[in-house]
């Protein structure tokens, strides 16, 4: 006599990345943000938290992350080999900062003047941001990044815009003052005796990817 054996239907596998491009808009608290591990994101895009909504970009072109990559090797040079370089303690790219309840993934990071190592978390003296041609991301770049990395007690905060050619400072520690760096001009800042920025560098890297895109950023 035959018996009836009971089967189990299979499970759905889970997904590989539980917050991708379809977790955009979602609401999500900045404690919930914080507890998530990197291994939950999607690598193929890039995650802020605004206003308790999580937002998820492309990640960077290549017309910022070589010029982003240059900066980093200027500013580890400078480190290495000028006589004031120990002002600078770490830069890295792409880290999160806590602005109140937001949470901005910023292009670089400096740590400057603390003699030692940052703690995890410790807000940046310098944050960097290279500037996208859309308009809703400079309006972000130029007037509401400025103003959440002031409140974070960020000291200056570099808006590189390789499509007007200038870099925009703004110095916010002790007051408030804005620079506006040419392409013909370098930069020199007090936090980091000594090191010169040129800014034409940063943008000829850019130019030669520009060359190489058949769309540039219009095909995001």
């Amino acid at each position: 006599m035959a018996t009836a054996t009971l089967t189990r239907k299979r499970k759905r596998p889970l997904p590989e990345y539980p917050f991708g491009i379809h977790s955009n808009g979602i609401l999500m608290s900045p404690e919930e943000f914080d507890k998530a591990d990197y291994e939950d994101f999607d690598p193929g895009f890039d995650y802020e938290l605004i206003n308790g909504v999580l937002v998820v970009s492309p990640i960077p072109m290549r017309q910022e992350t070589d010029p982003n990559e240059e900066l980093g090797h200027m500013l580890r040079s400078y480190r290495e080999s000028h006589p004031f370089g120990m002002a600078l303690d770490k830069t890295l790219p792409e880290q999160y900062l806590r602005c109140g309840r937001n949470r901005r993934k910023a292009d670089r990071v400096v740590w400057a003047g603390l003699g030692r190592l940052p703690r995890k978390g410790e807000t940046p003296t310098i944050a960097v941001e290279f500037v996208s041609s859309r308009k809703r991301d400079r309006e972000f770049d130029y007037d509401t990044k400025r103003e959440e990395y002031r409140k974070a007690k960020v000291h200056e905060y570099w808006g590189i815009d390789r499509f007007e050619r200038i870099m925009t400072v703004h110095i916010i520690h002790n007051g408030f003052r804005k620079k506006v760096v040419t392409a013909k001009q370098s930069y020199r800042t007090k936090l980091l005796p000594g090191f010169e920025l040129p800014i034409a560098r940063l943008f000829a890297l850019a130019d030669q990817w520009d060359e190489d895109e058949t769309g540039g950023e219009n095909a995001q």
